[in-house]
């Protein structure tokens, strides 16, 4: 199936120090490679995957679930351990939500950055989605949300309920699992975010069981932070995160 514009995977092989970046729910690498491109030019060995079902199409990712997404990601993250020393995972939203799970499965990961990340949603309709998928396939869509202008992550116009239901599956999974995170951790979030609740994070940083734990406000930014006036705050952040935190050199 074609791909939507600039939907494609981003690799660089840079030194020992490794990153994953995992872009969100119903988006695509296009999110994540600007930010992948800026560690690329640090020196740091990239990994920006496109997750199945993404950057295609909404009846595509339909027919896809949380393992999907997931073990497309361990895959990356096995890849990545394979060949550096020391390996970081960073997410965006559900990219979040991914990057926790890893960290609960796999304690050898060096540190976690999340950006807006998801656990749960206050959606209303959230109670109705059990039910309503075997009889609507999608809802409206919730791309876009960047206060920059001009700006287009190349999401769906469309939320996929199935896949949508399967999502609320991952995040009971890392809620059940959250005391396993105990890698160095940094949390950034969007003052005003208008996909992703606030209470997520909050979430997060009461059960997580880091010692180190880092949080930055993006003022200036929507959900998806990573495209937005932020952006180059979250990428300077997360660079400084790893050069504090690695035992290899780039």
């Amino acid at each position: 199936m074609p791909l939507i514009t600039d939907a494609d995977p981003f690799y660089f092989d840079g030194g020992n120090v490794g990153v994953l970046l995992v872009h969100g729910f119903t988006g695509s690498p296009r999110s994540m490679k600007d930010w992948g491109r800026y560690l690329a030019d640090a020196g740091y060995t990239v990994s920006v995957p496109r997750l199945p079902g993404h950057g295609t199409s909404w009846q595509e990712m339909n027919k896809t679930r949380w393992e999907d997404w997931y073990g497309e990601a361990e895959r990356e993250l096995r890849d990545l351990s394979s060949r550096c020393s020391d390996v970081f995972v960073m997410g965006l939203s559900m990219g979040g939500s991914l990057a926790l799970r890893l960290a609960e499965q796999n304690p050898d990961i060096a540190g976690v950055v999340v950006v807006n990340a998801a656990v749960h949603t206050e959606r209303p309709d959230r109670h109705l989605l059990p039910f309503i998928r075997h009889v609507v396939p999608a809802f409206p869509g919730i791309t876009n949300d960047i206060k920059k202008p001009g700006v287009d992550e190349g999401g769906y116009t469309k939320i996929p309920l199935q896949a949508a239901y399967s999502l609320q599956q991952l995040w009971s999974v890392v809620k059940r699992d959250i005391a396993e995170v105990k890698q160095p951790l940094l949390v950034m979030r969007s003052a005003e975010d208008h996909v992703v609740e606030a209470s997520n994070t909050e979430w997060i940083l009461d059960h997580v069981a880091s010692d180190d734990v880092t949080f930055v406000e993006l003022e200036n930014s929507y959900h998806v932070a990573t495209m937005d006036y932020d952006a180059p705050l979250i990428f300077a952040e997360s660079e400084a995160f790893m050069k504090r935190l690695a035992t290899a050199a780039v």
